[in-house]
């Protein structure tokens, strides 16, 4: 059976989840650092978060996962909101891992929800991951729903 070009298109990507698009963190010359997480949704909606912190290399990595639970917070807008509660890098089976940890606040607030990134390249970028990681299974219906 001869093959046709829609045999070889492969499947439409699956939007009904946020997408992580861009990371930038910036050294200032003050001692602090700035972040920026863009997500998006849908291809057409765009989340920005950002925020500032001591740049250290604990400060830079709480500096852009709390820069992507702001991105995750204007992007959820019904109530539903994330406290970063804390995030670490650890060495753990021969590999940096970036752990975090949120609370849920208003629908299912009380929750907690950890999520994990092995970064062994850019830990602060591997921070925001890991805050996507720990919310992906609560966001996932509340987007696919929409």
């Amino acid at each position: 059976m001869p093959r046709t070009d829609a045999d070889s298109m492969s499947p439409p990507a699956t939007n009904d989840r946020l997408r992580f698009a861009e990371f930038s963190l910036e050294r200032l010359p003050n001692g602090r650092c700035r972040s920026r997480v863009l997500l998006t949704w849908l291809e057409t909606e765009r989340f920005t978060g950002e925020s500032e912190g001591l740049a250290s290399q604990a400060g830079e990595l709480r500096c852009a996962a709390q820069a992507c639970v702001n991105a995750l917070t204007q992007a959820v807008q019904d109530g539903m909101g994330f406290e970063l509660l804390g995030v670490k890098a650890v060495r753990a089976f021969d590999a940096n891992v970036v752990i975090v940890s949120l609370a849920l606040r208003g629908e299912g607030g009380g929750q907690r929800v950890v999520g994990s990134f092995l970064s062994d390249t850019d830990a602060p970028r591997g921070a925001a991951l890991a805050v996507l990681n720990a919310t992906n299974r609560v966001l996932g219906n509340k987007f696919f729903m929409r």
